[in-house]
């Protein structure tokens, strides 16, 4: 299952956006207003959990300097990515395509399409906040 949410133009240089997103702690600004718990558990690794949501755990799993930021599920019971494009507009704007991807029956892609795409629809508008 492949989701992209619309793309975003951040007026940060694309350095600043890299920078903020693999500082793990940093997510916290960017999740939606119903988010029930977020932990970081380490460096490079956190927890949260959305209102009527199970938990999930993300990790770090990629990063390629104010290019691109690749999370993961911790889990191997539910793979997928999540992945930020940065692309430098101008020396302080950046344009940033958040895209999921993950591999899952029928019947669990039917079940997460939707919230999925609110998260991630939320995580991009919410990149307005990085500082």
């Amino acid at each position: 299952m492949h989701i992209e949410a619309n793309k975003k133009v951040v007026q940060k240089s694309d350095k600043e956006v890299f920078d903020f997103l693999v500082d793990i702690k940093n997510f916290e600004i960017l999740m939606p207003e119903n988010i029930d718990k977020f932990e970081v558990l380490d460096e490079n690794t956190f927890r949260f959990a959305l209102s009527g949501m199970p938990e999930i755990v993300l990790r770090l799993k990629e990063k390629f300097p104010n290019e691109k930021v690749v999370l993961g599920a911790a889990s191997d019971k539910l793979p997928f990515t999540l992945t930020a494009d940065i692309k430098a507009l101008s020396e302080n704007e950046s344009e940033v395509s958040l895209s999921f991807e993950g591999e899952f029956n029928a019947m669990m892609a039917m079940m997460i399409k939707s919230p999925i795409t609110k998260f991630m629809e939320t995580l991009s508008t919410n990149m307005d906040k990085i500082s």
